[in-house]
This record gives C-alpha cells, sequence and structure tokens, in this order.
C-alpha cells in the first residue's frame, strides 16, 4: 500500500465522518509450487497497481498452508477508499528473469462478500489466498445507500418538475380565459351603460329636436 493511501487511512481513523477507509489484509495462503526449481524457498510479494508491493516474508515453501492469525495477519496489503476496483495480482521474486506472476485479477471491495469480509482467491495449480477486508461490507453498504439515496432524490426532482410544468400548462390556459371572460363582462357593462344613457335621455326629453 502507497504511504499516501497509508496517511489518509490514518487521518480518516481520527475522522471517521469524513471518509471510510477499508483495509486489506491477508488472512492465510498456500503456494501450489514454486517457479524458481534452483532454490527450496521462495518469495512471494502482493502488489496493486501504482502502490508498493507486500513481501509475504514467512511464506517460502510451497504446499504449505500459512495462517496468519497473529500479528501478521495485520499486515496491510492494501485499502480501499471508494468501492472503486484495483488491478493487483500475486508474484513471486526471479533474480534471474523479470517476477513470475501467479495470477493478476481485479481487485474489487464488492468481493469481500462473507459474513466476516473475507474473500478467497483460488488459481488453479498456483495458489490458494483468503484476503479480509472487514470495512468493504461497510463501504459497499455505505455506497449502496448514496446510489438509493440519489436515486430517489433524482426521482423528487423529477416529480417536482413534472408538476410545475403541469400547473403552468394548467395556470396559463386559465389565466387566459379568465382575460377573455372578463373582457367580455367589460364590454356587457359598457353596452349596458351606454343603454341606459339613451333612456336617460329619452326620458329628459334631450333626444328629440328643439324648434323654435
Amino acid at each position: 500500500m502507497s504511504r499516501v493511501s497509508l496517511a489518509l487511512c490514518v487521518f480518516f481513523a481520527y475522522f471517521p465522518g469524513l471518509m471510510l477507509c477499508a483495509v486489506v489484509s491477508l488472512n492465510s495462503i498456500e503456494i501450489f509450487q514454486k517457479h524458481m526449481w534452483l532454490k527450496t524457498t521462495s518469495t512471494v510479494y502482493f502488489l496493486c497497481k501504482g502502490e508498493n508491493k507486500a513481501v509475504f516474508e514467512d511464506v517460502k515453501r510451497p504446499r504449505v498452508s500459512y495462517a496468519f492469525n497473529g500479528q501478521q495477519s495485520w499486515q496491510l496489503l492494501s485499502n480501499f477508499l471508494s468501492t472503486k476496483c484495483k488491478w493487483c495480482g500475486l508474484y513471486e521474486e526471479n533474480s534471474i528473469t523479470s517476477d513470475d506472476v501467479l495470477d493478476e485479477w481485479e481487485f474489487c471491495p464488492s468481493d469481500f462478500t462473507a459474513p466476516d469480509g473475507e474473500y478467497t482467491k483460488f488459481k488453479e495449480n498456483q495458489f490458494n489466498a483468503t484476503f479480509l477486508c472487514r470495512d468493504c461490507l461497510s463501504l459497499v453498504g455505505v455506497s449502496s445507500s448514496s446510489g438509493e439515496r440519489r436515486k430517489h432524490i433524482a426521482v423528487v426532482v423529477f416529480l417536482g418538475a413534472l408538476a410545475s410544468i403541469i400547473l403552468i400548462l394548467g395556470v396559463v390556459p386559465a389565466y387566459n380565459f379568465w382575460l377573455k371572460k372578463r373582457k367580455e363582462e367589460d364590454q356587457v357593462r359598457f353596452l349596458k351603460l351606454l343603454e341606459e344613457g339613451d333612456e336617460n335621455e329619452d326620458e329628459l326629453g334631450l333626444g328629440s329636436d328643439i324648434i323654435i
């Protein structure tokens, strides 16, 4: 694990409300065969792209199951600050040529689906390893909850926008209809006033001709 990632894990450990740092450690491993035939022991290490390699100093002989129940079980291999996967692998050091690749794969927080946060990786004729990441369960759960909340907010915003559009489409025609109705009522009132004015003139004789 890189020093920056380690520093972030330490920082967020003191401020857990800011971000969850899910640390990955090695629980057990068995190497089925060694690739350096001239040596009785081998050096195996774990490495994620862009990070520092974690050497399994105690893992020396093939066909031996190494279970790390003590201090070594807390050896930091990597960490997750989000649900994003990493490209990682198990390798065996080779002093003659380039290091031998036991296997490479996408390493994801969602892999740790066991109730206790374990994840087993098996490669035929190469190794069988169990990794531990207890906080990965919480990390994936928090991400799912956040996704559900974002989806819920999006639905609420969409329904609010739809209600606003429907309201606008309903208010504008209603307002235009009210204006038209008011205009018609004003016209009727004006014509009525004209008729009443003519009737008053007739009653006063103002409408007849004056003869001198």
